[in-house]
């Protein structure tokens, strides 16, 4: 089994491609980082949203975030077209019990396709199938019941804290 930051990873179904991205979807990403909705349930602190110049944070999610272990930023396309939909977060890595976090955001009008419940799949799919990662979390907001069907429907269990 491959540690997380071994490499980054390149997964897909059917129907979606999650893989690096690219100064190509620059355009998209900034689009997505300048909707309010988009991040009415999200923290501040994303990296996409703490760089003025969108290629500079698409840089940094590899040169920086990726190469200090601090979380792996993927892009999550609809394979055809080859479709920039949203991005999804391996985060929270605790390497010496084998854990990490997962999330994802999706431009408003990926909203209610199905395509976040197969991120998630695909991205638990991998982190158990391929890498160390023993313990999967997530987060969401108590408001933000869509993203909570969606973990459910991905056998999340749901607690409050």
């Amino acid at each position: 089994m491959k540690k997380l930051f071994s490499e980054i990873p390149y997964l897909k179904n059917d129907r979606i491609l999650i893989k690096g991205v690219e100064d190509r979807d620059a355009g998209a990403l900034k689009q997505m980082t300048q909707n309010p909705d988009v991040y009415r349930y999200l923290p501040t602190f994303l990296l996409e949203q703490q760089y003025d110049d969108i290629h500079e944070a698409i840089r940094s999610m590899y040169a920086d975030c990726f190469k200090n272990e601090e979380n792996l930023i993927l892009g999550i396309y609809l394979q055809e077209g080859m479709t920039f939909c949203g991005l999804e977060e391996f985060y929270g890595y605790k390497d010496l019990i084998h854990k990490v976090c997962v999330g994802y955001r999706l431009k408003q009008e990926y909203w209610g396709r199905g395509i976040a419940t197969q991120t998630v799949a695909l991205m638990v799919d991998y982190l158990y199938s391929e890498t160390d990662i023993e313990i999967i979390t997530a987060s969401t907001m108590i408001e933000n019941t869509a993203s909570a069907h969606v973990l459910m429907k991905n056998d999340f269990i749901m607690t409050s804290k």
